[in-house]
């Protein structure tokens, strides 16, 4: 009954929250344009940056974030990538940052179409597609349902290199969207602490961009969402699909990368036996035909923000 309850009260909020899209005081670094997606009878803005070269190589890329980021911490990568000439795409995936948020089940085969859309819409036949941390779970799904569509495909510390069900405890959606709700500042700036080995003042601008729906009177969408696509990344491994990719693929990550989604429910002792990058990137590198694992050393989950510049030799050697 509180599922059911909740579940009215965010799909009226969501119709509501679809006519203030510019909410966000976050300042994207290039224009935001909408493509119309109907999701579950829902019509939904799917909000993206598109950034044309000012001499094109002829190739595009796409780039994929994680979950608790938007478009928006891509800006330094959109920059060389223009410079070297690629068309650079960037998303906000529906549920998050500047598009709408429906309230429909959430699956990683969903939002791969809608990304299809976006590029039909632009009449983009080939892609690069990068993804990071989530964005690493959606980069897999859609070049396994669109391999003719991607051309590379790179890895930045993905989740999902691991299946989560086999040893975090499960949540109810309930339970979920009540962790979700509690959020503070504090509680988003502690958990992207972790993803650095060393805190740094320029990070904050990257929390303040995940905080910025805590303002807004319908958080308690924004907190619904985030309970689903957390069950999604927990309910809808791709690990075990990784043989199946047939497309040239770069597993990038950070050597001191520990990142567990669910981490904070395991015990101190079992924390340290999961989220190793370096060693599960190895084993999913085995699988996959046609790859090449890179570790950076003395870098965490995120390379494109704690080191542009090997992150940028990397991509561009790979792309190249």
């Amino acid at each position: 009954m509180f599922l059911k309850k909740l579940s009215f009260l965010v799909i009226f909020i969501s119709i509501l929250f679809s006519f203030n899209l510019q909410a966000q005081n976050i300042q994207y670094p290039y224009p935001i344009k909408y493509v119309d997606i109907n999701i579950d009878g829902q019509d939904a803005k799917m909000a993206y940056m598109d950034i044309k070269p000012a001499t094109p190589n002829g190739q595009a890329v796409i780039l994929f974030h994680g979950k608790n980021f938007t478009g928006y911490y891509w800006k330094d990568v959109i920059g060389f990538l223009s410079n070297a000439g690629y068309r650079v795409i960037v998303p906000d995936q529906l549920g998050w940052g500047m598009s709408t948020k429906p309230n429909a089940k959430y699956t990683f085969e969903m939002l791969a179409h809608n990304n299809k859309l976006l590029l039909d819409s632009l009449q983009v036949d080939k892609v690069n597609v990068i993804g990071h941390s989530m964005g690493g779970m959606l980069a897999t799904r859609f070049a396994l349902m669109y391999p003719e569509k991607t051309a590379k495909l790179i890895l930045e510390d993905p989740l999902g290199l691991e299946d989560y069900k086999k040893f975090i405890p499960y949540n109810t959606m309930e339970q979920q969207y009540k962790k979700e709700l509690s959020a503070t500042y504090a509680s988003y700036k502690k958990y992207q602490q972790s993803y650095y080995p060393v805190w740094k003042p320029e990070y904050e601008q990257y929390v303040i961009a995940q905080a910025e729906p805590l303002k807004q009177k319908d958080f308690s969408t924004v907190a619904w969402i985030n309970a689903l696509t957390y069950q999604m990344i927990y309910e809808q491994p791709v690990v075990y699909d990784f043989a199946k990719l047939n497309v040239p693929t770069l597993l990038l990550v950070g050597q001191l990368d520990r990142t567990v989604v669910g981490k904070d429910m395991l015990p101190a002792k079992k924390q340290k036996l999961y989220g190793n990058y370096p060693v599960l990137a190895a084993k999913a590198g085995s699988k996959i035909k046609n790859s090449k694992v890179v570790v950076l050393p003395g870098i965490g989950h995120i390379p494109h923000i704690q080191n542009i510049d090997l992150f940028r030799k990397a991509v561009l050697s790979f792309l190249l």
